[in-house]
């Protein structure tokens, strides 16, 4: 799948260590830790692929590939702060290691050197496309922030935050990488289609996985959903279908953040049929990524988006 983009990715890896370099060693320290914790590095992948789909044969697609990835890191670092996570990928979080503070400042280190590159690229629709994506993840993060604890989300209100906190940046990430190779406005709306319904159905399987997988898989704690109060899609159908003593479980549950019960939760999301409901929704967004890219001419480049496709749900990490 990702064969076509080696050399790409390669060079993308070297401009990250270049750009993450600073006169001040725990910046440095810090960046090196959460960025060489690898991770799949699909929003870097997506500007490569759309790039070369659309017959791009420059370099600056690497520049646009590391400015998603450092924005993407400053994410994370902001977020286990906030969800106060001690796992990522496997491993400690920044924060747990080196403290709620340092990992903010690092956060926004990544974020203003993003923008330092991206400003290098010299071209105001890119300018627009991640200024306007980062501003609506930071709405995102807030809408999440107060749907915390709260037994009452609906799955409408859920699904637009998936929109704004994750799906914004794989939809800039593929409009970039159809921009900088001068495709239309028609192209750029299909390609940030097939991002915005990728990182959807990322998200979703992300949400059972949290209460199907192995924490040695998804390099997290089984459960880190319900003990943060995070009312997922999975607990909102269960809201929605579940009995009456199921129900009520649930908003106890999310209202303390209460990962005692969460064997009684997994049972009951599993027999309501909670995570089948889930994972179908994830299809569903794949499908729409997959129709999004139809008119791409035909290459490996565009059978590597359609795989990518399949794997957003066909996964176990």
């Amino acid at each position: 799948m990702m064969s076509p983009i080696a050399a790409d990715m390669d060079a993308v890896n070297a401009v990250i260590r270049r750009q993450l370099h600073s006169e001040v060693p725990l910046v440095n320290q810090i960046a090196e830790y959460i960025i060489s914790a690898g991770g799949k590095r699909l929003r870097p992948v997506l500007v490569l692929l759309m790039a070369r789909a659309c017959g791009y044969a420059g370099a600056k697609h690497h520049e646009l590939a590391a400015v998603i990835e450092f924005i993407h890191t400053a994410t994370l670092l902001h977020d286990d702060v906030v969800d106060e996570s001690s796992l990522r990928r496997g491993r400690q979080t920044a924060n747990a290691l080196f403290g709620n503070a340092a990992s903010v400042l690092v956060g926004d280190f990544l974020y203003s050197r993003a923008f330092q590159m991206m400003v290098a690229v010299d071209n105001a629709r890119v300018m627009q496309i991640v200024a306007d994506a980062t501003n609506v993840i930071a709405e995102g993060e807030v809408l999440q922030l107060l749907n915390m604890h709260n037994p009452d989300v609906s799955e409408e209100n859920y699904l637009q935050v998936i929109r704004s906190k994750t799906a914004k940046l794989f939809e800039a990430a593929a409009q970039l990488g159809v921009l900088i190779a001068g495709a239309d406005d028609a192209a750029i709306e299909a390609a940030g289609e097939y991002g915005r319904s990728l990182g959807t159905a990322f998200q979703l399987i992300d949400d059972v996985l949290d209460y199907s997988g192995n924490a040695s898989d998804i390099g997290k704690n089984v459960g880190d959903d319900l003990r943060e109060g995070k009312p997922t899609l999975p607990l909102i159908y269960l809201m929605s279908h579940g009995t009456p003593a199921q129900r009520e479980l649930v908003r106890s549950c999310i209202e303390n953040g209460d990962e005692q019960h969460f064997d009684e939760i997994l049972a009951a999301i599993t027999s309501s049929g909670a995570l089948d409901y889930t994972r179908r929704e994830a299809e569903k967004a794949a499908q729409r990524a997959a129709a999004a890219i139809a008119d791409l001419p035909n290459s490996q480049f565009k059978d590597s988006l359609l795989q990518l496709s399949v794997f957003a749900v066909d996964r176990n990490h």
